[in-house]
């Protein structure tokens, strides 16, 4: 055999080769598009394009019923300017965030500390403080919420049995509005779980040292429990403040919908709902969610920027 036929063999062995690799990688390929297309058409079809279709929305006017017309920044010069209930829906929605969530993490946490115990009995404990974040959200228990809290509810007549005055908390905008707050406070399960595996990540050894060193409970609280459990706090923070601007099913059954008494109760997302599925005002609603969004995030920019004050991270020695 020449040497001339024996290099076109090799060249020819070598070109089935790199076809043969080139296939083989094409299919792996494929299989792998095959298996995250559900995934990306879920994507785009529920997510990237609606977000696309709302920032449209929100310079045009649009009813449903006819094509939407193109105005500009209208709607976010009427939110800002001409519209009262938009700003007492902000004003709500601020004052519901900035109580309830410090208070639900508070509750949390105090819960997951007396839950990091070696009972027996611990796990069945977590799973009924646990329960009502299951449930917390659905509208079965915002109405038991709303019956809980009315003119003949249990909370008026134990302040009743211990001498103080019955509130109206359907007709006190105020009260009305902290009735959503302990609503939220209640639904406090997501957090716990968290502090308590964050809890269980401290060694116990620094506790140890501690009181060898003559460290009270209260003194290895401060000192110990919340600069490690500081990462935690941080990241429970910020998903409730997102959650908690989000807030909608509580609010809708307990005002039936109105956002009353007085607007009391007009949560940012319930006005929302209104302007978009009440009054029709979709470019309107559409623009109301694109300002929510700036907010959440110039929100979440802020807990992120003050964090390296106050999160403790043991791998940057401390900082």
């Amino acid at each position: 055999m020449s040497t001339r036929v024996i290099k076109e063999n090799v060249n020819a062995d070598i070109t089935i080769r790199t076809v043969t690799k080139r296939n083989r990688a094409i299919k792996e390929n494929l299989t792998g598009y095959a298996f995250i297309s559900p995934f990306i058409i879920g994507f785009l079809a529920f997510t990237l394009i609606p977000i696309i279709a709302s920032l449209y929305l929100s310079f045009t006017n649009y009813n449903l019923f006819a094509a939407p017309q193109w105005i500009g920044l209208e709607n976010y010069k009427k939110m800002f300017t001409a519209d009262p209930r938009y700003w007492q829906s902000l004003k709500v929605t601020l004052i519901y965030v900035l109580a309830g969530v410090p208070l639900r993490l508070a509750f949390a946490l105090l819960i997951a500390i007396i839950l990091n115990t070696t009972s027996r009995a611990v796990g069945i404990y977590r799973s009924l403080f646990y329960l009502p974040s299951l449930i917390g959200g659905s509208v079965a228990v915002a109405i038991m919420w709303r019956n809980v809290f009315g003119d003949l509810g249990i909370v008026n007549i134990l302040l009743d049995l211990i001498g103080l005055p019955i509130v109206k908390w359907f007709g006190n905008p105020t009260a009305a509005l902290w009735m959503l707050i302990f609503l939220s406070v209640w639904q406090f399960g997501s957090s716990m779980l968290i502090f308590l595996a964050g809890l269980k990540g401290i060694p116990k050894s620094y506790y140890e040292a501690a009181s060898v060193d003559g460290a009270n409970g209260i003194q290895q609280f401060f000192k110990i429990t919340l600069p490690m459990l500081s990462p935690v706090i941080l990241f429970n923070t910020v998903m409730q403040t997102i959650g908690a601007f989000m807030t909608f099913v509580p609010a809708f059954i307990i005002s039936k919908g109105t956002g009353g008494p007085l607007d009391g109760t007009l949560l940012y997302s319930l006005y929302l709902f209104i302007q978009g599925f009440e009054f029709f005002n979709m470019g309107y609603a559409s623009a109301m969610a694109w300002i929510m969004l700036i907010i959440v995030g110039i929100l979440t920019i802020l807990i992120f920027t003050t964090s390296k004050y106050w999160v403790h991270y043991e791998s940057e020695g401390g900082k």
